[in-house]
């Protein structure tokens, strides 16, 4: 065994002895108190309740059901009134005679919308009292009343709504607090997804018919997630209605979806399953002439959710999920033998096992897989040429919540992945003859992590999040490393199966204090160290299918990162909900390509320069939940840099969604039962690019000339969208329909995507013009979605 994964072994052994004392102080504490625990369910569906805030009177102590719906809450004998609330339910209360240790399944019954709302007891601990900050949690009917472009509702493009969360318009990607893409993690039922976009990013890969939870950390990440940078996203899919069989669908102008869920045995288990194709290539292909270059040519992609879920006790279940989706592009010359396909996407599959050990402990065990991948492949008369690229993990975990006390809530668990990157590998066949690299550059990692964390009461005013993870990475064989020994001589080190090739290490402590004013204001503070270990390395300001995800190596160090936030945090009557923060962040070791870089099948580390990156900013969020009219305001005030000793002669420059102010203004309002408005206003400075400052002439060619990078700042960006939902009176209690008309861009707004310059004339005739041009992606688009359930 190696010097390095001796360390790590000894650290690991320090971390699980930690464990272990915490865990005997349960047996220990365990003789003075009675444990009140079990679920919080949808009484409709069935479907356990994320984030349900569970309260007891007059302790005036709480805690909130867990990623399962499970909570567990320790008090001395005596009698207490529990109260269980949830956005958009009915709040329920129990009274309890507390003697002995008691399992409690709380059901809710949903609030149907009307002006009539039910409040018994305040929501100020999930936002107040909580020790959690920087988190938003959307609930999914809200994100399906929004206007979206061509009716497809999208949990990312919401997302951008959000404080210290930048976009561009056309792209799904989120560049949150200063951080790139690839640094959020981004996680459907714990499965880590590595492309969220379809259509070259315009359209998110989550269809909304089969999320029931949408979570987003922009700070204070907790020690149980890692892995990224910047921020979590954590999608959870529906489990499936176990009391009715129940469908949903819709049919907009770029695609259809259905869902079915229902149960297999009531009460016992269910099953879920969606699907989303969009049909343009299925609409146009019969005004497409067999004479045109175009006709058997096409596009489309199309998603796939499903779920199984069995409950064997109250004590163990079972759930079994997995995602498909693929963009599939095809090309077919009429008049010649020309043919491409270019299909990615990407692959997801979870086993999850709950298990509840006892009154206070409950862990869930998952095995996860997932895989992206990129190809092209075409075809001419007898010669065949493909390129693949991707990256696909083996993941299992383990994550264990121990309810302590009222004032001590502990969470400790591991996580490996095995990772496999395949980059660029061509290969081709003419006649007999064929081509296929014996060692196409794959590279394989460990990544591995333990942590501990307490969320603590500490007096009746002060909280605490205390965390600490551990995380290795180990870049493994087969690998060929090719090092020089300075006078010119390259030596290839060869690596088997394997064995270790580069090994790194880092402690990521993480903490979160709270104070609380008052039942209604509270301040919260934290600091946060995140270390990552894959990169995305993208040429573009957008993710593409064709950027590859690296790993740590001998050269690419892991990026790391502290980050600073102080924020304010208020609620009001349980109606209107406030915040307001201000952050620093500070990475290293950030990646870009070398200036002049151009895509080839090499190695692309070579081609890699390294520097770091800092942010800071403040953010306001205001959002009414009840009533008629309910929405949010959201605005940033940001510096984003980036500083490369190889890039811009060492200056640092801003990167390229850096934005200096950013609006979001989203509201909704229900005029009756029939009629539902909505609308959303945004406003943001425009991206920084790098565009030519100057063109000259060398040996009579016309040659441009940069300077600085990202040194010009686009027209800002603003638009609004509004839509309209229409449900009339159902016929019978059995189907359900509605019309939603919506219109994205009212005022067809030309906001810029990207600058061109157009050359006209010449030198000769002593007319050459040369002119920027802007190039602009969305007018106004009306569209309509007919949309039903049974």
């Amino acid at each position: 065994m190696n010097a390095a994964v001796s360390r790590a072994f000894g650290h690991i052994c320090l971390i699980m002895c930690m464990m272990i004392g915490c865990m005997l102080s349960v047996i220990v504490h365990a003789q003075s108190v009675y444990t009140i625990r079990g679920y919080v369910r949808d009484s409709v569906t069935g479907e356990s309740l994320i984030g349900a805030s569970i309260q007891l009177q007059p302790s005036a102590t709480g805690t909130v059901t867990n990623h399962y719906g499970f909570y567990s809450i320790s008090l001395p004998a005596g009698r207490y009134t529990l109260y269980a609330v949830v956005p958009g339910y009915h709040v329920d209360s129990l009274t309890i005679v507390l003697m002995h240790d008691v399992w409690l399944d709380i059901q809710l019954m949903p609030l149907h919308y009307t002006a009539q709302e039910v409040t018994i007891v305040s929501r100020a601990h999930d936002q107040v009292k909580s020790t959690e900050v920087s988190r938003i949690s959307l609930p999914i009917q809200e994100v399906k009343s929004l206007p979206v472009i061509a009716g497809e509702v999208d949990v990312l493009k919401t997302m951008q709504m959000l404080p210290g969360v930048q976009a561009s318009e056309g792209n799904t990607g989120l560049y949150v607090r200063g951080g790139n893409a690839d640094q959020n993690l981004i996680l459907l039922d714990e499965a880590p997804v590595y492309n969220t976009g379809h259509l070259f990013g315009f359209f998110s890969i989550f269809n909304a018919d089969a999320i029931k939870n949408v979570t987003l950390i922009k700070g204070g990440i907790p020690a149980n997630y890692g892995g990224r940078l910047s921020s979590v996203i954590d999608i959870s899919m529906k489990d499936g209605n176990n009391q009715q069989f129940h469908g949903e669908g819709g049919i907009g102008l770029i695609a259809s979806r259905l869902s079915l869920e229902g149960p297999i045995q009531k009460n016992k288990s269910s099953f879920m399953l969606a699907a989303r194709r969009t049909y343009v290539d299925v609409l146009v292909k019969p005004f497409v002439s067999k004479s045109s270059s175009f006709y058997g040519s096409g596009y489309y992609f199309y998603d796939l959710n499903a779920k199984l879920n069995e409950r064997f006790s109250d004590r163990d279940r079972l759930y079994l999920s997995t995602y498909l989706g693929r963009d599939v592009f095809h090309f077919r010359s009429s008049g010649s033998s020309f043919q491409a396909s270019i299909p990615w996407g990407n692959t997801t599959a979870t086993l999850r096992w709950n298990h509840v050990f006892n009154a206070r402990m409950f862990a869930n065990t998952s095995l996860i897989y997932n895989d992206y991948r990129f190809s092209f492949g075409a075809t001419q008369n007898n010669f065949t040429v493909g390129l693949n690229s991707g990256i696909h993990d083996w993941n299992l975990k383990t994550d264990v919540d121990d309810y302590l006390n009222p004032h001590h809530h502990l969470q400790f668990g591991y996580n490996y992945i095995f990772h496999t990157f395949q980059p660029s590998t061509a290969s081709g066949r003419s006649d007999t003859a064929s081509f296929k690299p014996a060692n196409p550059m794959k590279k394989y990692a460990h990544e591995a992590a333990v942590y501990l964390l307490d969320d603590m009461q500490v007096g009746e005013r002060w909280g605490l999040n205390a965390g600490l993870r551990y995380s290795l990475f180990q870049q493994v064989g087969p690998y060929i490393r090719v090092q020089s020994d300075g006078n010119g001589h390259d030596d290839s080190i060869y690596y088997h199966r394997l064995q270790p090739v580069k090994t790194y290490m880092q402690l990521e402590p993480r903490l979160i204090a709270r104070f609380t004013l008052n039942s209604h204001a509270s301040l919260k503070a934290s600091i946060t160290r995140t270390a990552q270990y894959i990169h995305l390395v993208s040429n573009s300001g957008t993710t593409l299918p064709t950027d590859l995800w690296v790993p740590s190596t001998y050269r690419v160090k892991p990026q790391t990162s502290w980050e600073y936030t102080l924020g304010y945090f208020l609620n009001l009557h349980d109606v209107w909900e406030a915040s307001f923060e201000i952050y620093d962040r500070q990475m290293n070791h950030q990646i870009e390509f070398a200036e002049g870089y151009t895509p080839s099948l090499e190695d692309p580390e070579n081609s890699f320069v390294f520097g770091k990156g800092w942010s800071y900013g403040s953010e306001l969020f205001i959002h009414k939940q009840k009533g008629k009219f309910t929405g949010w305001l959201s605005y940033t005030l940001s510096w984003t840099w980036r500083r490369f000793p190889a890039l811009n002669n060492g200056a640092k420059y801003p990167a390229r969604f850096d934005r200096r102010h950013d609006l979001d203004i989203v509201l909704n309002y229900r005029f009756n039962d029939r009629w539902h408005f909505s609308a959303d206003f945004v406003f943001a400075t425009g991206n920084a690019v790098t565009i030519p400052d100057r063109f000259y002439l060398m040996e009579g060619t016309l040659t441009q000339a940069y300077t600085r990078i990202n040194g010009y700042r686009m027209k800002p960006y603003n638009r609004l969208d509004i839509a309209a939902v229409y449900t009339p009176k159902p016929k019978n209690h059995r189907f359900h329909h509605s019309w939603m008309f919506s219109i994205y861009n009212v005022y067809s707004r030309l906001n810029p995507y990207f600058i061109y310059f157009d050359q006209t004339g010449g030198l000769l005739q002593g007319n050459l013009k040369i002119q920027a041009k802007q190039v602009s992606l969305f007018p106004i688009i009306p569209s309509v979605t007919w949309n039903f359930s049974f």
